[in-house]
């Protein structure tokens, strides 16, 4: 049963690629009669130019000019008819029908256009060609029929695609005598074939070429490239975007009704902000095309290291060192990672979580890896770290993933639930190939190579890998407690959240599942956890990847929002279902889930009195491609809004990162284009993603099949994790991304700017009998009849913990009465106001 349903997961996994690695086969070369090689050819391509394709401007059907540049970055087919001809322009014209009826279900149909022009121009008006058209079923964006001057279309025929065109009056049923090929141009206008249009055997050579054809594209201008490689997108959709624009422009109209404000901007200032940080992955999501859970990529995490009231940044990489940024205060940072102690280049880093373990008033940090062993780093509070793990006795090596710290047990020391995903990789230790694209220096950088059934790996006993449980026992020491609590758990797990469902003021523990249903365990005072999953969720996310614990509503009861990756895996859709439920295509002897799950992100409505409501359709927060998220009110209206980061990469499709603004606890308003986080600058979505010598190496590899010479994979940009915080401290939150082998985005709000009515409050926590962050505490802000409620959890993203003042947007109210706070020893305490908007406060436990 698994081997059948591996090859059917891998199957839908590339479906993305299969259809453009065509092979080639014998017969013809594709040169017009007479024709040779131009000089423009690509040395030791397998499908060689032919030479430009000619200029012209002319006539459509609609009575519209038409010229060469409305086929700019477009694949297009061209031919020669005539309306009167009976013979051989019936057949070609019924043999295109039929092929692009056959191209018009494939996901590249966006960049491939048919241009037939008229060798009869006198007779063949805009009328004429119309209707000849519509006889047909050829009325559509993709089919332009053309006429104009008929000596200038017999120039176009004869000396710029080198096909014969002549009267031939004697001949009654083709009184124009022409050729009957079709012509293929790439994108870059170049004359790359010729096909008979009468031979249906020749429209599968034909087809076979634009498989190689399509993907080619042209460097973008300032892209430094040896001239005779060749640029490939994988998939080619990804050079033909236009739903983005049209995405775009629907979102922009239906803001007409949002009941929110929205009249900000996002700018993505990363130039601006001094940070180079450019992350390099390991081979598996690059030329060895393996799918695993090395593509869920890193976190992204923020504290104040060196205690001068400034929040830095430190991104994490997978091959190469991680990097600290420190924020100098102007908007810019400083790279300071080398006087930290915390590059970690020496193994694959996942991500890394802030948090004070010591009681001393400083973010220590930990990191996690694969299979490299975790590090605890403890601050010295000026910002250098020192490695503490193996006193600390946090020495586990693994498939670790998210790092969670809370105090299960109320001593005030905060302790650590380290998430293990799964055994995903093999016993084989590979280098990082070092190609003209990485951003390595060197080869020296190892990876264990991932299996090939990574995402089967929950069926198989010898491939699960259990979540540790550690208790902070002081002196930054800790010990397993995972058996002795009640936490063993075999879950495919990346990432946890602690909650309280029964508001005992115990803090539970809510566990996620990348591969089958999630888990929660009740905290039973500290003693022990137990499961109590399918009494309070019975039904989760089959794919879970990121969670956070918020109220959404004002109600003053806590949400659960989850969202699902994998479910989308199961099959490859358009746009036009992004913000739908996956149809679910693996069987359920794959899914192993007891018919338990939702195919998709679930948004779990609290009662206040332990119970939930799972309401995700109902409040439109359906995206695709989520990793995790961050939480935070963009606007500063009082309402919590989230930031999706959302994508795929290589060799999928451009997938957009997802904004939700939050229409005053009713529902979630799209709004990544509104806010002009979407489309990203430029309209830039791809990039250049690892290099193939396709006569060399790797002439073997399935994306060179058909190919010669040197070549460059792009393919499309995508954000894995983010953080909200106010970079600039001009009172509104600005998102920081890091995403996925490329560089990150610092993605500054000009709210402060556009609402003269800004009003917010940051609330800092300092515990003295809790732990000193008092992560586990929640704070209640109290403005007039307003309440906002917010959990001081530390969950900041996805996979990631950071230490930030809670924000609270204040809407209208220009100052605060009182702020309570429930500590997480469970005493509570009341802060008198008032306190004046747009300031912080700090709040000490007494």
């Amino acid at each position: 049963m698994s081997v059948v349903v591996v090859v059917g997961v891998l199957c839908v996994l590339f479906g993305a690629v299969l259809y453009f690695q065509p092979a080639v086969e014998d017969g013809g070369d594709g040169h017009a009669p007479g024709e040779g090689r131009s000089p423009d050819s690509v040395a030791g391509q397998a499908l060689p130019a032919l030479g430009p394709a000619p200029d012209f401007t002319l006539i459509d059907q609609r009575g519209e000019e038409f010229s060469r540049s409305n086929l700019e970055g477009k694949v297009w087919l061209a031919n020669f008819i005539f309306t009167r001809c009976t013979q051989t322009c019936p057949a070609q014209t019924a043999n295109l029908v039929k092929f692009k009826s056959e191209l018009e279900e494939d996901p590249a149909w966006a960049g491939i256009r048919f241009v037939s022009f008229s060798v009869d121009p006198t007779n063949d008006t805009p009328q004429a060609l119309s209707k000849y058209a519509e006889q047909y079923e050829a009325l559509d964006d993709h089919w332009t029929f053309l006429t104009g001057d008929r000596a200038r279309i017999w120039e176009i025929c004869g000396k710029g695609f080198h096909l014969p065109v002549a009267e031939d009056p004697k001949n009654v049923e083709m009184p124009i005598s022409h050729d009957a090929k079709i012509v293929l141009v790439d994108r870059s206008g170049r004359i790359r074939g010729y096909y008979n249009g009468l031979n249906g055997g020749d429209f599968g050579r034909l087809k076979q070429d634009l498989g190689l054809v399509l993907p080619e594209i042209r460097p973008p201008q300032g892209a430094e490239f040896d001239a005779s490689v060749t640029h490939v997108a994988q998939p080619p959709t990804l050079v033909d975007v236009e739903w983005l624009q049209a995405r775009r422009d629907a979102q922009l109209a239906s803001a007409a009704e949002f009941d929110v404000f929205h009249d900000f901007r996002f700018s993505d200032r990363l130039a601006e902000s001094g940070i180079t940080f450019l992350p390099q992955i390991v081979d598996e999501q690059r030329w060895r095309m393996q799918v695993n859970h090395y593509d869920h990529g890193n976190g992204v995490c923020v504290a104040d290291v060196d205690g001068d009231g400034r929040h830095d940044l430190y991104f994490l990489a997978q091959a190469g060192r991680n990097e600290l940024w420190r924020n100098t205060g102007d908007g810019t940072f400083e790279d300071m990672t080398a006087r930290a102690g915390v590059g970690v280049d020496d193994r694959i880093s996942v991500t890394a979580s802030f948090a004070d373990v010591d009681n001393d008033g400083d973010a220590d940090l930990f990191v996690t890896t694969v299979r490299g062993g975790n590090i605890l780093f403890l601050n010295d509070g000026a910002g250098r770290f020192q490695d503490v793990t193996d006193a600390a006795g946090l020495t586990y090596s693994g498939h670790s993933s998210g790092a969670v710290f809370f105090d299960y047990d109320h001593d005030g020391l905060l302790d650590l639930f380290v998430c293990n995903v799964g055994k995903y990789t093999t016993e084989e230790l590979a280098s990082v190939r070092v190609d003209g694209v990485t951003s390595l220096e060197h080869e020296n950088y190892k990876y264990y190579v991932g299996t090939k059934d990574a995402f089967a790996g929950h069926l198989k006993e010898d491939r699960l890998e259990r979540s540790i449980m550690y208790r902070n026992l002081g002196g930054a020491r800790f010990e397993d407690v995972t058996e002795q609590v009640g936490l063993a758990d075999d879950s495919w797990t990346g990432d946890a959240t602690p909650l309280d469902v029964n508001g005992d003021g115990w803090q539970d523990l809510y566990v996620l599942n990348m591969q089958g249903t999630d888990e929660y365990f009740e905290n039973v005072e500290g003693r022990k956890f137990v499961r109590k999953s399918k009494d309070v969720f019975p039904r989760t996310p089959w794919g879970s990847m990121g969670v956070k614990v918020f109220d959404y509503n004002n109600d003053g009861a806590m949400d659960v929002f989850v969202t699902d990756m994998h479910s989308d895996m199961s099959e490859d859709v358009g746009p036009e279902r992004e913000t739908l439920k996956s149809r679910m295509q693996w069987p359920a002897s794959f899914l192993a889930s007891e018919g338990g799950a939702v195919f998709g992100n679930a948004f779990f409505e609290g009662n206040g009195e332990g119970g939930f409501r799972e309401i995700s359709d109902a409040i439109g927060v359906e995206n695709y491609w989520p990793w995790g998220f961050s939480t935070g009110d963009l606007n500063a209206d009082g309402f919590e809004d989230l930031f999706i980061a959302s994508s795929m990469c290589f060799p999928y499709r451009y997938g957009v990162n997802s904004v939700l603004l939050n229409e005053k606890g009713k529902k979630f308003l799209p709004s990544e284009f509104v806010l002009g986080i979407e489309p990203r600058p430029d309209g830039r979505v791809i990039k250049p993603w690892f290099e193939l010598d396709c006569s060399g190496g790797d002439a073997e590899h399935p994306i060179c099949e058909g190919r010669a010479g040197k070549i460059v994979v792009w393919s499309a940009l995508g954000t894995r994790s983010s953080v909200l915080f106010d970079i600039d401290d001009d009172g509104d939150l600005d998102i920081v991304t890091n995403d996925f082998n490329s560089e990150p985005m610092v993605l500054t709000s000009n709210l402060a700017g556009q609402h003269k009515g800004l009003n917010y409050l940051k609330v800092r926590l300092q515990g003295t009998r809790s732990n000193r962050d008092a992560l586990g505490a929640r704070v209640t802000v109290v403005c007039g009849e307003g309440r906002f409620v917010k959990t001081n959890d530390g969950k900041s993203g996805y996979l990631s913990q950071s230490l930030l003042p809670l924000y609270f947007g204040l809407g209208a109210a220009g100052a605060v009465d009182r702020v309570e706070v429930a500590w997480p020893t469970g005493e509570r305490q009341v802060f008198s106001g008032p306190f004046e908007a747009n300031s912080l406060i700090e709040l000490v436990e007494k």
